[in-house]
């Protein structure tokens, strides 16, 4: 053996001595189904807790947990000070909204009292709506949360709920700031919420404030630019800010351009989704040459059905060129033409990786006008702006009408959600607000056939 190969395995040898494989202690449930509503259902759950030394990972996704079986986990948890990830997606399928928060806040409790020190906590695809999201706030102001990294409430029907656990989180950087081990979280998802403006807002806020943003995921919120806008702050103060996905919410030019500038202010960033955000050309050209200038990582740009014509997808692809990372761009859906479409794909060629340029089958053609028809948005958001009359959760099953209703602004809206999840109890009154609703939907359908 020469002396060259016998130096490189000794060398690797004293470093494989210096390094821990550092294996997880997980209890896991996952898609067992089971149907857990008594402290007797829960029986082989609390067995595996208790049994798990210095357990780190409580894993029960896709089961159902009652309350009565919820209390028995929580007392198994009190002496689990080592927990760390709470993987607790699609756990309350077919409970009531009354039972969750009392769920919640009993395991909750048992975190806090264990003096646990979470890392992740995972409630996606739970049906909370805000007062679950009340439910989380004592526990999201504890130590037990100085040390979360990962926070996902994906797909729960927040509403309301988004500007709650935003203020938990502003609560819990200040009070763990207090204490010289500020929070400093990576991971925040929360797709499919309805968060809308104010949601967006009150998040922005926080992440701006928190600034250690590294994947922030928000698709399918109905945000609009002013929402967006909101977010390109929080973008700006979030310099290790990795994946952004914002697919599905409603840019437009207001909205693309200030974030477009905020994206020049990082160079973080590896994957970004503005996929179904009518960016429209303006916001796409601005997002070409803020990106070409910026983020040199780039593995992923979504930009697909934003009504982006030829010239937005050529700034776009000319950012691209540069991109020694880059492995996809999607510009599918938009309106670049038969003519345009060769182009884009002639400048396709030009990309480090051949194959990053992704199918242009769905485009749409060229459109007539000039792609960036803000007059028509901005109709629609002074619409959803204006107030006739007052609707308030007692008052609705009553008063509601269609031109109040779709007359609410987005912050009426929330408190109108979270005030209506704890008096739907009359059925004959909602039947009928359902009906009025019902006749409203029937009305507009006609009117737009």
């Amino acid at each position: 053996m020469a002396i060259d190969d016998k130096s490189n395995i000794d060398t690797v040898t004293a470093l494989l001595e210096q390094t821990s494989v550092r294996k997880e202690n997980i209890v896991s449930f996952k898609g067992h189904g089971m149907k857990l509503n008594t402290a007797s259902d829960a029986e082989a759950v609390v067995r595996a807790i208790e049994s798990c030394v210095d357990l780190q990972v409580l894993e029960l996704v896709g089961n159902t947990v009652g309350v009565e079986a919820a209390k028995a986990i929580a007392g198994a948890l009190t002496d689990k000070p080592e927990l760390q990830r709470c993987l607790w997606a699609d756990m309350f399928t077919g409970r009531l909204r009354s039972e969750i928060p009392i769920s919640l806040r009993a395991l909750g409790d048992a975190i806090m009292t264990s003096k646990a020190q979470l890392v992740e906590l995972d409630l996606s695809h739970n049906a909370f709506g805000p007062d679950c999201a009340k439910a989380c706030v004592e526990l999201l102001h504890s130590r037990a949360s100085y040390t979360l990294q990962e926070l996902r409430f994906n797909n729960n029907g927040l509403g309301g709920g988004g500007i709650i656990l935003a203020d938990a989180l502003i609560q819990c950087h200040k009070t763990s700031s207090e204490e010289g081990r500020p929070l400093k979280l990576k991971v925040f998802v929360a797709g499919r919420n309805r968060l809308e403006n104010p949601g967006a807002k009150a998040l922005a806020k926080a992440f701006r404030i928190i600034g250690s943003l590294e994947e922030i995921q928000l698709p399918q919120n109905g945000i609009q630019h002013a929402g967006i806008a909101a977010l390109s702050e929080a973008v700006m103060h979030s310099p290790n800010l990795r994946h952004l996905n914002l697919n599905d919410n409603t840019f437009t030019e207001k909205g693309a351009i200030p974030m477009a500038e905020a994206m020049k202010n990082i160079d973080s960033l590896e994957i970004v989704n503005f996929g179904d955000c009518l960016v429209r050309t303006k916001g796409a050209e601005a997002i070409g040459q803020c990106l070409e200038v910026s983020n040199p990582n780039l593995k992923e740009l979504h930009l697909s059905f934003g009504e982006i014509q030829l010239e937005g997808g050529i700034a776009v692809c000319t950012a691209m060129e540069n991109k020694e990372f880059l492995q996809k761009l999607d510009l599918n859906g938009n309106k670049f033409g038969e003519e345009g479409v060769d182009e884009v794909k002639d400048r396709g060629n030009d990309f480090r990786s051949k194959n990053a340029l992704m199918s242009l089958d769905d485009d749409e053609g060229v459109d007539s006008d000039d792609g960036d028809s803000s007059a028509e948005d901005e109709s629609v958001e002074e619409i959803a702006d204006l107030h006739y009359g007052e609707l308030t959760a007692k008052s609705f099953f009553s008063e509601v009408t269609s031109v109040k209703l779709v007359a609410l602004s987005s912050s009426a809206r929330c408190k109108l959600m979270e005030e209506m999840s704890e008096l739907v109890r009359d059925a004959e009154a909602a039947a009928d607000a359902c009906l009025k609703l019902s006749g409203y939907y029937l009305m507009r359908t006609a009117c737009a056939v």
